[in-house]
């Protein structure tokens, strides 16, 4: 368990590109028969990578959360960006195909993931928020997803939304959870910036090719500073900082909230001149 504290943005204005890197950029969560997890103090989120290849993975954080089992108080979302594979909780095994969602409800002692064919194995990405109530377990699959189009090819940012788990779709806690695939050409996303100083945000920035990059803006309205990421790798956002993206290409990114507001619409707007 990788372990990211909190920071502050006023000792974020004194931060190095490095010292950035190491605070906010998860850089290897994906690893072929390995489990790979982060977790932020920033709303106690925890996010993770699991790719099963011969053998099935089980969810397991050692002693780093201090109970018998990683779901005896959290929740979790599942999402595969891979092959096809299974997510089994308990004695139910669930069919997950790439940009399927998986929600699994606190109090779930047994969750294992599995590839169907090793030569492509599933890459399963996983958030995770603290519970104080259980939900049903719930998959959908991305062929069911209701799309939200946005943004035009004039502006850069022609996109579409897929919301997972959120007040109007699978129910949760406190987790939200969704997915952008920008249009070819189109590199931008959330610009105009904004905040949600009642939540947390981790990105994962996806289906990039090798020598492609994501230029990820963060930091305070009148002082941004930025990320360059790479195919896989994740951004952990602050809530009081803006989480804006733009790519040599067109690229899909995870977006998963974690906080005090169960809103989807609960965003500050930063107007463009505000911005620095």
């Amino acid at each position: 368990m990788d372990i990211r504290y909190e920071v502050g943005p006023r000792d974020f204005k004194t931060y190095t590109t490095e010292e950035m890197r190491e605070a906010f950029l998860v850089e290897s969560l994906f690893e072929e028969g390995a489990l790979h997890l982060s977790y932020s103090h920033y709303d106690r989120l925890i996010i993770g990578g699991a790719v099963p290849s011969h053998e099935a993975i089980a969810l397991d954080a050692g002693d780093a959360l201090k109970t018998d089992y990683f779901l005896e108080r959290r929740e979790l979302a599942v999402i595969n960006i891979g092959g096809e594979g299974t997510v089994t909780v308990g004695k139910d095994t669930y069919k997950m195909a790439k940009r399927d969602c998986l929600y699994v409800g606190r109090g779930n002692e047994h969750v294992e993931f599995a590839s169907n064919d090793p030569q492509q194995p599933a890459r399963f990405y996983l958030v995770s928020a603290t519970a104080h109530q259980t939900y049903p377990t719930k998959l959908a699959p991305i062929g069911e997803a209701q799309p939200t189009k946005l943004g035009s090819d004039a502006e850069s940012n022609n996109r579409t939304i897929y919301k997972y788990v959120h007040k109007d779709g699978i129910e949760s806690c406190q987790l939200m959870v969704g997915m952008t695939l920008l249009e070819p050409n189109n590199m931008w996303n959330t610009m105009p910036a904004h905040l949600h100083d009642r939540r947390m945000e981790a990105y994962l920035y996806f289906d990039m090719e090798e020598d492609t990059r994501v230029f990820h803006f963060m930091g305070q309205p009148q002082e941004t500073r930025h990320l360059v990421i790479k195919n896989e790798q994740a951004v952990i956002s602050p809530p009081w900082s803006i989480h804006s993206g733009v790519g040599t290409s067109n690229y899909t990114f995870i977006w998963a909230m974690a906080g005090e507001n169960y809103t989807f619409t609960d965003m500050d707007t930063v107007a463009m001149e505000e911005l620095k």
